[in-house]
């Protein structure tokens, strides 16, 4: 009776601290959506509140990570004076963030996902041959291929397009063009790549890169929906795109 006592205590106590998290990240969930800048920078103190009070909830790092790494990927839409630097420190907080939920639950698709997500932008803040020589070729693509096998089409279909982006931005020998054509092929039979203009210009970028006449009138069609896009920055970037074309 004594020794199970013991173990109900314990249970009690691990189960408190997620409980007590709940508001404070509520309020985290809530000024992430909302997506601004000043949201994501006030959602990222929340989220960390939620972690003191419960620092080993697999939803509240997961969600954390994300925080960090949207934070930062805002940060560089918004073209911030200082948007590498903190690509590269919101970045790196990520990553370990989303390492940690991946060792407490490995069986979600969140962790996995977030973790490549935050390799992505911590290297744009560092550069990709940096973090490649730090070796995050590896840990990226087996993160993302982990979240494609739980659950590819998590975050409407995010595993496909992350891996499509991933074998298209490796530089050469690493990159696999034919490879990043088939995820992105299998992207655009979910209907997503219609409306998400990010997705247009990373498929319209790869099709101008493989090249050919076909290719080349594809991407044209991509880039000149995402052009009109409402996000100014992929907007920017499918006509700068487009410019080249000719």
């Amino acid at each position: 009776m004594r020794m199970f006592l013991q173990w109900g205590l314990m249970l009690v106590l691990l189960a408190a601290p997620a409980a007590a998290s709940d508001p404070a990240l509520r309020k985290a969930d809530a000024r992430h959506a909302a997506g601004g800048l000043e949201d994501l920078e006030a959602a990222l103190d929340l989220y960390a509140r939620a972690r003191q009070a419960a620092p080993l909830d697999y939803e509240t790092l997961w969600k954390s990570a994300r925080a960090h790494r949207d934070y930062a990927d805002r940060a560089k839409q918004d073209t911030l004076a200082d948007w590498k630097a903190i690509c590269k420190t919101q970045g790196k907080i990520a990553m370990q963030l989303a390492e940690k939920a991946v060792g407490l639950a490995p069986e979600r698709v969140e962790g996995h996902y977030y973790y490549g997500l935050s390799v992505g932008i911590y290297s744009d803040g560092v550069s990709i041959f940096t973090a490649l020589s730090e070796g995050l070729k590896d840990k990226t693509q087996t993160s993302f291929e982990k979240a494609y096998a739980l659950d590819k089409h998590y975050n409407d279909a995010g595993p496909i397009l992350s891996l499509g982006r991933f074998w298209t931005v490796l530089p050469w020998p690493m990159h696999d063009r034919q490879k990043a054509l088939n995820y992105f092929r299998e992207y655009e039979a979910t209907g997503f790549l219609d409306t998400y203009a990010e997705a247009q210009v990373y498929f319209g970028e790869l099709l101008m890169k493989m090249g050919g006449k076909a290719n080349k009138q594809e991407a044209r069609r991509w880039l000149e929906r995402a052009a009109q896009a409402p996000e100014r920055y992929y907007a920017e970037w499918a006509a700068r795109l487009l410019a080249q074309l000719g």
